[in-house]
C-alpha cells in the first residue's frame, strides 16, 4: 500500500507500514491492533492522545484496505462469469479423438494364420481329411485321383522321374495341380548322396547331388548352402515345392543304417548344418522337413522291420534333439517322425504313433508346424498295427500328415473314425489348418 504519512510519531506509522500493512498476507485486524499496541507502549506518555488519534485513523485505513481487497478479489473471480464456465487456456495437446491409438497393421504371420483358419473352415470334413495325407503319387491316373480327392500332397519317388525329360516332369506335376481343388504339396526326397529321386535321372541333372558329408568336406557350410540353393532351384523348376530334407540324425558309426545320410559330425556340427539348410530353403520358399525325429541313432532300418532304441533320455537331450531344436528355432515348417520304438519315451508305440513323443516335440521343443509320419507302408508300422488302421492311430498320436501308399483306404478309415467318435472333428480341423498354413507360407494359397 501507499505509505501513510502522519504528522507525528513516524516510528509508529513505519511499524505499521513495514510490520503489518507491508505484508502481502494479513492475519486479520485483531492481530494488527495487538502489534500496534505493543509499539505504542514504547511511546512517551505525553504523546498518548495524538497516538490514539493516529490509531483510530490507522484502523480505519486498514479496514478500508481489507474491504477493497475483498471487492477486488470478487471482481477478478466474477470477471469470467459471463459464460457458464471460465475460459480454459489453449493447449497444444491433441484432442481425445486424435489421441486415440491407431490399431497396428497385422503382421504377415497373423495374416497367414487368419487366412489358414478361414480357408480350412470353408472345407468340408471330407476335404479336411484329404489334407492330412501326403499320398504316394499313383502309378496311373494320378491326375484323376487328385481331382477326386484333392489330397494334401503327392510324394514323388524315383519311378516318377526315371527316364523322363524335364518338360515331361513339369507337365505331369502341372496336371496334378490343375486337377486338385486345393493346391497340393509336391514332395520328393532329394537329400543328396544315397537318397536322390530327381538327380538320379541324367536327363534332369548331369550328376547326382553329393552327400552332405562330401559337401561339408569340400567347403564347409558355404558349400552346403550353395548346394541347397541349387537343389531348390532345380526342384522348383519342375514344380516340386517340398524337399524332405535335411537329415537331422547324428551318427558317427559308419556301419549304422543312417550314417551315409547324415553329416557324420557331432551335435554342434549337425545343428549348424541343419540351421544353414533351413535358412536357405526358407529364402527359396521350398518346404523343408526335419527328419527323423527324435533321432535315428544306431538302430536298424525301419523299412524292413521294427527298430528299438534303448538309450536314456539324457542321450537325446544332450545330442540327438539339438539339431531338431536348431531347425525349429530357424523356422522349419515340418518335422517327420520315425517309426523307431524309443523306450525312454514310449515302451509300447513306435515314435510315429506315440502321443508321448509328439508331446515332447510340441511341448518341450515348442514346435507349432506340421508333424508327419514316415511312410505308413513301412514294415515297422504294418507289423505293429495289425488289424488297426495306421492312419487312425497316427492322427490320435498327434500327426498332421501321414505319408501313405494306400491313401484312399486310409482316408476312408479316418473319416469313419470321426463319424464313430474315435477321432475328434476338432483334431482333424486343427491338423488340416496347419497343412493349409504351410501351403500359404510356400505361396501355394494366397494370403489375402
Amino acid at each position: 500500500m501507499a505509505f501513510i504519512q502522519m504528522a507525528k510519531h513516524k516510528s509508529a506509522v513505519c511499524a505499521l507500514d513495514g510490520g503489518i500493512l507491508g505484508q502481502k498476507q494479513r492475519d486479520g485486524s485483531a492481530l494488527r491492533i495487538i502489534i500496534l499496541l505493543g509499539n505504542i507502549q514504547n511511546l512517551c506518555a505525553d504523546h498518548l492522545r495524538d497516538v490514539r488519534q493516529d490509531l483510530h485513523e490507522t484502523v480505519r485505513v486498514i479496514l478500508l484496505i481489507d474491504i477493497g481487497n475483498i471487492l477486488l478479489l470478487l471482481a477478478l473471480g466474477l470477471s469470467g462469469c459471463g459464460n457458464a464456465a471460465p475460459s480454459v487456456p489453449e493447449s497444444n495437446a491433441p484432442s481425445t479423438d486424435s489421441a486415440q491409438t491407431e490399431v497396428p497393421e497385422p503382421t504377415l504371420e497373423e495374416r497367414q494364420l487368419a487366412a489358414a483358419k478361414e480357408y480350412t473352415e470353408n472345407l468340408t470334413l471330407e476335404e479336411q481329411v484329404s489334407q492330412l495325407f501326403f499320398a504316394r503319387c499313383p502309378d496311373v491316373n494320378a491326375a484323376g485321383q487328385a481331382a477326386e480327392y484333392s489330397p494334401g500332397g503327392f510324394l514323388l519317388f524315383g519311378r516318377d522321374f526315371d527316364g523322363k525329360t524335364a518338360n515331361e516332369v513339369k507337365s505331369d506335376i502341372a496336371s496334378y495341380q490343375s486337377a486338385a481343388t486345393t493346391p497340393m504339396l509336391i514332395g520328393a526326397d532329394e537329400e543328396g548322396g544315397t537318397v536322390v529321386r530327381v538327380s538320379s535321372n541324367p536327363l534332369l541333372r548331369e550328376s547326382r547331388f553329393a552327400s552332405p558329408q562330401r559337401l561339408y568336406a569340400e567347403g564347409g557350410l558355404d558349400r552346403i548352402r550353395s548346394d541347397s540353393a541349387e537343389k531348390d532351384a532345380l526342384l522348383l523348376s519342375f514344380g516340386v515345392n517340398v524337399n524332405l530334407a535335411p537329415v537331422c540324425d547324428i551318427s558317427s558309426d559308419s556301419a549304422s543304417f543312417i550314417y551315409p545320410r547324415t553329416l557324420g559330425g557331432d551335435a554342434t556340427e549337425t545343428s549348424d548344418f541343419v540351421r544353414t539348410v533351413v535358412q536357405q530353403m526358407k529364402t527359396d520358399r521350398v518346404g523343408m522337413v526335419l527328419k527323423h525325429f527324435p533321432g535315428y541313432g544306431g538302430t536298424a532300418d525301419t523299412h524292413t522291420g521294427q527298430a528299438v532304441d534303448e538309450r536314456p533320455l539324457s542321450a537325446f537331450q544332450s545330442c540327438d534333439l539339438l539339431p531338431f531344436e536348431a531347425g525349429i528355432d530357424e523356422g522349419a515348417q515340418a518335422v517327420l517322425v520315425s517309426h523307431n520304438i524309443v523306450t525312454c519315451m514310449d515302451t509300447e508305440y513306435p515314435a510315429s504313433l506315440s502321443s508321448a513323443v509328439h508331446e515332447l516335440l510340441r511341448g518341450t521343443l515348442g514346435f507349432t508346424g506340421v508333424v508327419m509320419t514316415d511312410d505308413l507302408a513301412m514294415n515297422a508300422v504294418t507289423d505293429f498295427t495289425g488289424a488297426e488302421n495306421a492312419a487312425v492311430l497316427a492322427v490320435k498320436a498327434g500327426n498332421d500328415m501321414m505319408i501313405s501308399s494306400d491313401f484312399v483306404t486310409q482316408r476312408s478309415a479316418v473319416l469313419d473314425a470321426v463319424q464313430n467318435g474315435t477321432l475328434e472333428k476338432s483334431d482333424i480341423e486343427q491338423a488340416a489348418e496347419r497343412v493349409i498354413l504351410w501351403k500359404i507360407q510356400l505361396g501355394l494359397i494366397p494370403c489375402d
